[in-house]
């Protein structure tokens, strides 16, 4: 999982990295609290829910494709996308999950995707 950090062109990519991999370091998911995985661009958002003991993604949400969530890769679009996160996990009956933020500061989107997921019952 390790990249060098010679091969990012970015600085704001290369830091951005180097918070990700720390934040990995510290948490993984379980069949009881899978791991909630963020990634974004500008256009959309993705959200992957990860049972790491077992190597396997449950599901992704995504605001592009055949099952997406119509809408944007801003704040209104992140409540919708961790409305229909909180959904899927209380249909898997899942009711407490790990955040990762993957290396993106938690304001904005990323802290609006949390906040929508907690508010719709799922323990964060």
């Amino acid at each position: 999982m390790r990249k060098p950090n010679g091969k990012v062109k970015s600085e704001s990519q290369r830091k951005r990295l180097r918070r990700k991999l720390s934040i990995r370091k510290k948490i993984s998911g379980d069949s009881e609290r899978p791991r909630v995985c963020i990634t974004k661009s500008s256009k959309n958002l993705f959200v992957q829910v990860v049972n790491d003991d077992e190597s396997q993604t449950l599901f992704s949400v995504q605001t592009f494709g055949k099952k997406a969530v119509v809408a944007k890769a801003n704040k209104d679009g992140a409540k919708l996308v961790g409305a229909k996160v909180a959904e899927e996990l209380k249909g898997k009956n899942i009711s407490k999950i790990v955040f990762d933020r993957s290396g993106y500061k938690y304001h904005g989107v990323i802290a609006a995707l949390a906040d929508s997921i907690r508010e719709n019952g799922i323990q964060v």
